[in-house]
């Protein structure tokens, strides 16, 4: 497994020990949301991390203001 990529699939994000996300930007608060606070779906396939035990989710003040 790699120890860092810039892609990589949910399967082999899913194997990781910790996962970390960091996003800035106001304009995506909506995809942050369904990833993080709805169901885990197919069409939201980042939405699976909320499985992972270890996974962080870093933002900016102005993407957070709009959750």
């Amino acid at each position: 497994m790699p120890r860092k990529a810039f892609t990589m699939g949910v399967k082999q994000i899913m194997q990781a020990k910790k996962i970390l996300i960091l996003v800035s930007g106001v304009n995506k608060s909506d995809a942050v949301y369904k990833m993080a606070k709805e169901e885990v779906t197919e069409e939201m396939a980042a939405s699976v991390w909320q499985l992972h035990p270890d996974c962080v989710l870093m933002a900016d003040n102005e993407m957070v203001s709009r959750l």
